[in-house]
């Protein structure tokens, strides 16, 4: 078994981070500072991705920027540790969705496995592992759906495969004895072979046709539902993580991270 320090050996060598966006839901605090950079006892969520990210084996970052994007290129620069960083910038980021920070970065998406993840989640490194490795090519982090939460929910297959995408879930959808919902952690493992030829150009497709406000889980559903892509739910029901879209999901972070230092926020070099 290997132990929980060492190096995954499949890891994917690069990662597309969405940072993009404007996070108004957390105004005031990202009046000046975009939301990636919103600190967790003292820790930017951007910097904790990226210090897992790089001791878990990825060289290669790229980061799609918008709003603020001069706070995150001056906080991460061209190089964190030992993952060198590149960036993807959005002229329209206050207009469109993540999925078009996604086409945006197509290019960065062509180098091979890569992990995505959206720049508002705070997790712990095994968060990360369990999906780097997972055996199936194509998976994403979910964990149980509890009343806290509100987002995008999923509903798994028999063999452990996300079936159905349900956008904007609340409480209100937790049903007694109805199917279990798991919330979408927001990082995905794809295959280089995948985001060649089923990704990439879903995502073509949907530019085309003028769908820029479209969100990357939207993009996931109509793949898994109408294009037949496989994509595993990888478990990670106890360990630590949260995405933080408010000033309540942020007290929330704080609470569940209170126990443990995540991170030397010191890596960055």
């Amino acid at each position: 078994m290997k132990k929980a320090n060492e190096m995954p050996v499949n890891a994917p060598k690069h990662a597309l981070i969405l940072a993009a966006g404007v996070g108004s839901r957390l105004r005031p605090l990202t009046d000046l500072s975009p939301k990636p950079l919103v600190r967790i006892h003292g820790i930017p969520i951007l910097h904790n991705a990226l210090h897992h990210l790089g001791r878990l084996g990825v060289e290669q970052v790229t980061i799609a920027v918008g709003y603020r994007k001069e706070a995150i290129q001056e906080a991460c620069g061209s190089r964190f540790g030992n993952v060198a960083i590149k960036y993807v910038e959005s002229a329209v980021y206050d207009r469109t969705g993540s999925a078009y920070s996604l086409w945006l970065a197509r290019d960065a998406l062509l180098c091979g496995d890569s992990l995505v993840l959206e720049g508002d989640v705070f997790f712990e490194e095994n968060v990360l592992r369990q999906l780097i490795v997972s055996e199936a090519p194509n998976a994403a982090a979910v964990a149980p759906f509890h009343e806290l939460m509100q987002g995008t929910a999923v509903l798994l297959s028999d063999l452990g495969l996300i079936s159905e995408f349900r956008l904007k879930q609340t409480a209100r959808n937790l049903i007694a004895n109805g199917p279990p919902l798991y919330k979408t952690i927001n990082l995905l493992r794809l295959s280089a072979s995948t985001l060649r030829t089923t990704v990439i150009p879903a995502l073509d497709d949907m530019i085309r046709a003028g769908a820029t406000q479209a969100y990357t889980e939207e993009l996931l559903s109509y793949l898994v539902e109408t294009r037949g892509l496989l994509l595993a739910a990888v478990r990670c029901d106890d360990l630590r993580w949260y995405e933080i879209d408010d000033v309540e999901d942020l007290r929330t972070a704080e609470r569940i991270f209170a126990k443990a230092g995540t991170l030397d926020p010191t890596a960055h070099g």
